[in-house]
């Protein structure tokens, strides 16, 4: 399995933006879909957003379509999630996930990082 690290969370008004970092370490990165979730207190975790193994597909989730944009490079074994038009609503810890095998926003992942915080002040 990959072992996952993110990065690049943070405290950002409205309106802002901020990138995230997924770095991956161990088996080889482009077995794996990846992917980022969140978590939000009081709320379930939800998945953000997928990119599949060489990056030619992606899936978005309808509240960030526009404002979020996943990306990875393979040669750094890492994945990006650039961060857009921040809302409050945004706020949760965010989690950078793998998959072995295809993207999906209903199956289940194979690895999780620890995740980052990011908070979306109003």
């Amino acid at each position: 399995q990959v072992q996952l690290v993110e990065s690049g969370g943070g405290a950002v008004q409205a309106g802002g933006s901020l990138r995230l970092s997924c770095a991956a370490s161990g088996r080889t990165f482009s077995n794996y879909a990846m992917g980022w979730f969140r978590s939000a207190p009081g709320k379930e975790r939800e998945f953000v957003v997928g990119i599949s193994r060489y990056g030619r597909s992606t899936l978005y989730a309808d509240s960030v379509k526009g404002r979020f944009t996943i990306s990875r490079d393979n040669a750094k074994n890492t994945v990006y999630l650039q961060m857009n038009s921040l809302k409050p609503e945004d706020t949760a810890v965010y989690y950078c996930a793998a998959r072995f095998g295809a993207v999906s926003n209903m199956a289940s992942w194979d690895v999780w990082g620890q995740g980052t915080q990011v908070i979306v002040s109003s």
